[in-house]
């Protein structure tokens, strides 16, 4: 009986060993994975940035005379309806809260959202902000980005957005508008236009090489205990 027992007990510790290093090899080409798609999305964030530096460098053209496009800078005019501003709750530069003020406009039969700045809390529907030449308008197109789901719901009865959501805003204009958002460029002072630039979170780099790193962890360590106890 005692061979027999001995083994099975061996062929159930090679078994083990085996799967052992099944998980092993498994984990490793995970890690190599995400280090590669981590490599992938470094070389299209830096084409991204670079497209995005080349159109911020480019003359304003005529919005209703080109194809949209993320960070085209135009130029157009428009009838822009202040009735139905949108007070959106944003931080400024420096960290301070207030608001973005965003307004539709009409440019040539097309509803748009533009954007014309930050002010602080206690300038919210002051004359003083609405002071802006509709017929020369310059800015930069943007899509609109996907907003996070843990933000609060708009309490559009107070003008109080913490996001744009465009059931919210059809139901509060009964228009339709396009996904691209204009942001307005200019020496305002209030609203103070966003600063628009190719600065864009960029970190593929040091994820890759944490990936790359955690590979030939795993496996110079899983190297020296095979080494060691096979």
């Amino acid at each position: 009986m005692l061979p027999f027992i001995s083994g099975e007990v061996n062929l159930q510790l090679l078994k083990n060993k085996f799967l052992f290093s099944v998980f092993v090899w498994f984990i490793i080409l995970v890690l190599l994975s995400l280090g590669f798609w981590q490599i992938y999305r470094l070389n299209w964030k830096l084409d991204l940035i670079n497209q995005i530096e080349n159109s911020l460098k480019n003359d304003p053209v005529e919005l209703t005379q080109t194809n949209k496009k993320n960070y085209l800078r135009i130029k157009t005019s428009g009838q822009i309806d202040f009735d139905n501003q949108i007070y959106l709750y944003h931080l400024n530069e420096k960290g301070k809260p207030g608001f973005e003020v965003v307004n539709p406009i009409l440019i040539e039969n097309e509803n748009f959202l533009i954007n014309r700045g930050w002010i602080p809390f206690d300038k919210k529907d002051l004359p003083e902000i609405n002071q802006i030449n509709q017929n020369e308008i310059l800015g930069t197109l943007m899509l609109q980005s996907k907003s996070s789901m843990f933000k609060p719901q708009n309490e559009i009865k107070k003008n109080y957005w913490f996001t744009l959501d465009r059931d919210d805003i059809y139901n509060q204009t009964g228009r339709k508008f396009s996904n691209y958002i204009i942001y307005l460029n200019g020496n305002y002072k209030i609203p103070k236009p966003r600063v628009i630039t190719a600065k864009i979170s960029n970190n593929h780099k040091k994820y890759a090489i944490t990936w790359f790193s955690m590979a030939i962890s795993i496996l110079l360590i899983y190297l020296y205990f095979r080494k060691k106890n096979y």
